[in-house]
């Protein structure tokens, strides 16, 4: 899916951010776009057969031995933010569903684990706080720390976004031949990105 999402980025110029979970990505286009003239529907269109079809390309690199069986399809919708402030809580509010959800899955599967039934699991999961859910996976894994070293993509889901960087490179017309340019490509991180530091470190992803 992470795949899927940078081909996207790699494909329209005008998204420059991508946040994902599971199999919902956010495509964020910059904020001057005029891409298909602006026109949501069309918009949606692209971007969602775009990425269902990079899903059906690139599943032979992920499962080779196994053939895909029915077509992968998705759906979408867009919404407009009115400022950049207003899109930065709803990813900040995408990630918080992240960890809720992860953190829910977690404790499930381990209840499952360790013998309960799944509707016995849900019954017991029913109402239980952060908190609650942190002491049960302490109590199950014998660690107090077993969430926080699960892998970061679940936890914080995917943020996908062009990385710039300066790159030596030769330039026959410079004296001296060697240049630096900046290059971009396409970056995966697993990052926090509730807190402003990252849109901080990043400010051209919002500003474009």
């Amino acid at each position: 899916m992470n795949s899927c999402a940078v081909g996207v980025l790699e494909e329209f110029n005008d998204i420059v951010f991508s946040y994902g979970v599971s199999d919902e990505y956010s495509f964020v286009l910059k904020k001057e776009s005029q891409l298909y003239g602006r026109r949501a529907s069309d918009i949606v269109s692209a971007v969602v057969s775009y990425f269902s079809s990079m899903y059906t390309m690139k599943w032979k690199d992920f499962f080779p031995h196994r053939e895909i069986i029915y077509p992968a399809y998705f759906d979408g919708r867009a919404v407009c933010y009115p400022s950049s402030h207003i899109l930065r809580d709803y990813l900040a509010w995408r990630q918080v569903d992240c960890h809720i959800n992860n953190q829910y899955n977690t404790c499930f599967w381990m209840l499952v684990k360790s013998g309960k039934t799944k509707s016995a699991a849900q019954t017991y999961l029913k109402g239980t706080q952060v908190q609650e859910k942190n002491e049960l996976l302490a109590q199950l894994s014998g660690t107090t720390d077993y969430y926080n070293k699960l892998p970061p993509m679940f936890r914080l889901g995917s943020s996908v976004y062009r990385s710039k960087k300066e790159k030596n490179t030769v330039d026959e017309k410079e004296e001296g031949g060697i240049v630096d340019k900046l290059c971009e490509k396409v970056v995966i991180e697993y990052c926090n990105i509730i807190e402003p530091s990252f849109w901080e470190a990043h400010p051209e992803i919002l500003d474009s």
